[in-house]
């Protein structure tokens, strides 16, 4: 992770004991489900303007079921901004392993994400989402190396308790070659089960599209996953733990420098906020 990344992070560690709640006026509705995403949560400001951050530690990273950090820890941390018309925009990063884990002559350590897009509501409890997720990989790479950056169009629909939420892909996609279309289909639910205390359940498909060589990447990358988690507040501190399964191939996520499937069944605990 860069220098000035642990910077932004622990500078927003030292100020947790004294920054206010979290500027939006309202609780961040992708918290309540062990969120390592930020680019998922996000309100309309009651005030014009907000600029808002996030800090957490993870036992370890992961996102659409697949581990990012080979099931080490993980400390995140972003910050947003957003207006009370429904425009945001935002910067969120995390320490990453997967790259460079399989012995590739790779070094990079670093996931850093930059967002932008509108929220609003369409009357009653039904709200839409829409934006761009530029993920970054910076690091050093070797020559003809697909680098794993990657762009990403959203659409989301809310209903109370409900979200179901479509990317898709501009290009190659997490270091896959020809995999312009790949998509992701995400299903997810949170309903609060006792005070301040919230149970998150998720189903997802990621659909990779192209192939190299002859070979599709839908048969070594594609796969569906699935979460479920409780989060607590405990004084304005989220405390989570989670359960991640998928059913990817070892074809496509077996790395055998360290003997795992990327996408096997994991545990997650974690503790964060938002200030």
């Amino acid at each position: 992770m860069s220098k000035l990344t642990y910077s932004l992070i622990l500078a927003a560690l030292a100020g947790l004991s004294t920054v206010s709640a979290y500027a939006a006026d309202a609780p961040a509705s992708g918290q309540s489900g062990v969120t390592q995403h930020k680019e998922d949560v996000h309100v309309i400001p009651t005030s014009e303007h907000a600029l808002t951050g996030n800090v957490g530690l993870f036992s370890q990273y992961i996102y659409r079921g697949i581990t990012q950090t080979n099931e080490n820890p993980a400390l995140q941390g972003g910050f947003d901004y957003a207006h009370a018309s429904g425009l945001y925009a935002g910067i969120w990063g995390s320490n990453v392993s997967w790259i460079s884990d399989p012995g590739n002559g790779v070094s990079a350590s670093l996931e850093l994400d930059t967002y932008f897009g509108y929220k609003g509501s369409l009357g009653g409890d039904v709200s839409y989402d829409v934006g761009f997720l530029r993920y970054n990989y910076p690091g050093n790479y070797p020559a003809g190396f697909v680098k794993p950056d990657t762009d990403e169009i959203y659409g989301q629909l809310g209903y109370k308790w409900f979200t179901a939420k479509y990317s898709y892909s501009l290009g190659d996609t997490f270091g896959v070659n020809n995999a312009s279309g790949t998509d992701y289909i995400d299903l997810s639910a949170n309903f609060e089960v006792a005070d301040k205390l919230t149970l998150g359940l998720h189903a997802g498909k990621q659909t990779y599209k192209g192939d190299n060589g002859g070979v599709s990447n839908d048969s070594l990358y594609s796969y569906t996953d699935y979460k479920i988690s409780l989060t607590k507040d405990i004084a304005g501190y989220m405390v989570g733990v989670a359960y991640t399964d998928t059913d990817a191939a070892d074809a496509g996520y077996y790395i055998p420098a360290t003997g795992k499937n990327n996408g096997r069944n994991q545990f997650l605990v974690s503790v964060s906020k938002s200030f």
